[in-house]
């Protein structure tokens, strides 16, 4: 499955319709952002049992009101957010993460 963008409209609906949510907070102006976007996306496609979704946050502000840094990831699993960490993650971290996320009892 390839990631899906999130405005105010489907964000909620989103995180609490589906088991596991992976969000990519993101600007075109970041730097971090751009070398991100293309692990996010493969790993979109690796694991199509998962929700991969972007937000902009020049043009979601009020999704965005308590993100600090671009890139943060936000996992929701059962409609709980479990985890938040701004920074871009190397590839072989994000499917750390993805593994533990599956793992999870939420």
């Amino acid at each position: 499955m390839a990631t899906i963008n999130l405005d105010s409209s489907n964000f909620e609906e989103t995180i609490t319709k589906n088991s596991i949510v992976f969000v990519d907070f993101w600007a075109t102006w970041c730097g971090p952002c751009k070398a991100f976007g293309p692990i996010f996306e493969a790993a979109s496609e690796k694991h199509t049992d998962i929700v991969f979704a972007k937000v902009d946050i020049d043009k979601n502000p009020e999704l965005a009101s308590d993100i600090q840094a671009v890139p943060t990831l936000l996992i929701a699993k059962n409609g709980t957010v479990i985890f938040k960490q701004a920074g871009a993650l190397r590839a072989s971290d994000l499917e750390n993460v993805i593994e533990k996320v599956k793992e999870y009892e939420a």
